[in-house]
C-alpha cells in the first residue's frame, strides 16, 4: 500500500498491510534527533521511519516581544522560552486578556483574520506528498481561548459571565472554519485529516463537567466537525488527559479520530477503548510520553508499541504515534525503536 492508502484503509476500519504511523515533535526534539542521525533533512528522516502522514502548515505571523522575556503570538497567547540542551521550549504565561474587566475589552482586542495567511502556499507542499496522507491545521475552540483569557478567568467566565466564554469560542470557531475552507480550496480538497484541539482532561479526570462541556465546548466542536466533513476530511480531535466521560459525546459530535489517548488510567487503556468505541472511532497516538519514552529501554518501547498496534490496530482504526509531541527529554534511540516495531 502507499502511505495514504494505508492510512485511509485503517480509518475505514479495515486492516491495512501494517499499522500506519504519524510523527510530531517539539523543535528541540528535532534538533536532538538530527544530531543523532547525522543530518537535518526532515523528509528523509520521516521516510526512514516509515511515517505515513505529512503535516501541512502555514508560517505564523511574527511574534511580539512584550518585555521581561515574554512573547505574544497573533492570538494573544503569551509565553516565555525555557532553555534545553537542544534549543528553547515554550512555557505558557497569562494571556493578553487575562486582566480583562469587560466584554468590551474582549471585543476591542485586535483579533486575527485568515486574510493574514497565504493559503495558496499550501499547494506546493501538498504536491510533494501525493502518496502520503495529509494533515492540516491547529484549530482550537476552547483551550486556546482559555490561554488568551487565562484558565482561571475562563473557568470563572463560564459560571459568572457565560457570554464572555461564548464570545471567545465564537471568534476562534469562525476563524478556523474559514481557515480550513481556504486550505481545502487551495489544495484541491486533498487534505485527509484536519486537526481540532481542546484539552478536556487532567491527569485524574475531566477539567469540566459534562453539562458545562455541552454548553460551552460541544456546539463549537460540532460546527468545526460539520465544516471539516463538508470539506471531505476527517476530524482528528486532540485532548490530553483522562477524558473517558466525554468520548460518547465526541463521537456524536462527529469526531473521527481521537488523539493522543494519553495512558493516564484504566479508562484510557487501549484494550478498553477498542472494546467500547472501536467500531465507531479511530485512534491516534497512545505511546506514553511521560514515563515510557523518556525512561524506558528501547526493547520496552518496542513492546508497548506492539501492544498498542495489537489492541487498537486490530481490524484497522489506529495510527501509531506518541501520546503528545515528542519532547526533548526522549532519547533518540527510543524514538527510532518506536518506529522500528
Amino acid at each position: 500500500m502507499t502511505p495514504r492508502e494505508r492510512v485511509l484503509t485503517a480509518l475505514s476500519h479495515r486492516q491495512p498491510d501494517r499499522t500506519p504511523r504519524d510523527f510530531w515533535a517539539e523543535p528541540p526534539t528535532w534538533n536532538r534527533l538530527f544530531a543523532h542521525v547525522g543530518h537535518d533533512d526532515k523528509s528523509r528522516l520521516l521516510d526512514d521511519l516509515g511515517v505515513d502522514v505529512r503535516h501541512l502548515a502555514l508560517p505564523a505571523p511574527p511574534e511580539l516581544a512584550i518585555g521581561g522575556g515574554v512573547y505574544q503570538n497573533f492570538w494573544g497567547e503569551r509565553y516565555v522560552y525555557r532553555p534545553t540542551p537542544w534549543g528553547p521550549m515554550r512555557e505558557d504565561a497569562p494571556g493578553a486578556l487575562a486582566q480583562a474587566r469587560s466584554l468590551a475589552e474582549l471585543e476591542q482586542f485586535a483579533w486575527p483574520s485568515p486574510d493574514m495567511f497565504d493559503h495558496d502556499a499550501l499547494l506546493e507542499g501538498r504536491r510533494c506528498w501525493e502518496d502520503h496522507a495529509v494533515l492540516y491545521g491547529f484549530a482550537d475552540v476552547w483551550q486556546r481561548p482559555a490561554l488568551v483569557r487565562g484558565w482561571e478567568g475562563m473557568f470563572l467566565d463560564m459560571v459568572e459571565r457565560p457570554e464572555w466564554a461564548h464570545f471567545l469560542s465564537r471568534k476562534y470557531t469562525d476563524f478556523y472554519k474559514e481557515d480550513y475552507t481556504r486550505a481545502a480550496e487551495a489544495t484541491d480538497g486533498r487534505i485527509d485529516l484536519y486537526l481540532l484541539i481542546s484539552d478536556l482532561g487532567s491527569q485524574n479526570g475531566p477539567l469540566i463537567s459534562l453539562p458545562m462541556f455541552r454548553q460551552f465546548v460541544a456546539p463549537y466542536l460540532r460546527e468545526m466537525a460539520d465544516c471539516i466533513h463538508g470539506l471531505g476530511g476527517r476530524v482528528l480531535y486532540h485532548s490530553c488527559g483522562s477524558i473517558g466521560p466525554f468520548i460518547p459525546d465526541l463521537i456524536q459530535l462527529g469526531v473521527d479520530v481521537l488523539d493522543p489517548i494519553q495512558p493516564v488510567g484504566p479508562a484510557m487503556a487501549p484494550e478498553r477503548l477498542k472494546a467500547e468505541f472501536g467500531d465507531r472511532l479511530s485512534f491516534h497516538g497512545g505511546i506514553d510520553m511521560q514515563y515510557l519514552l523518556p525512561h524506558a529501554t528501547a526493547d520496552e518501547v518496542r513492546a508497548e508499541a506492539h501492544r498498542y498496534c495489537a489492541a487498537l490496530g486490530r481490524d484497522g482504526g489506529y495510527i501509531l504515534g506518541p501520546a503528545h509531541l515528542f519532547q526533548p527529554d526522549v532519547p533518540p534511540e527510543n524514538i527510532l525503536a518506536l518506529y522500528q516495531t
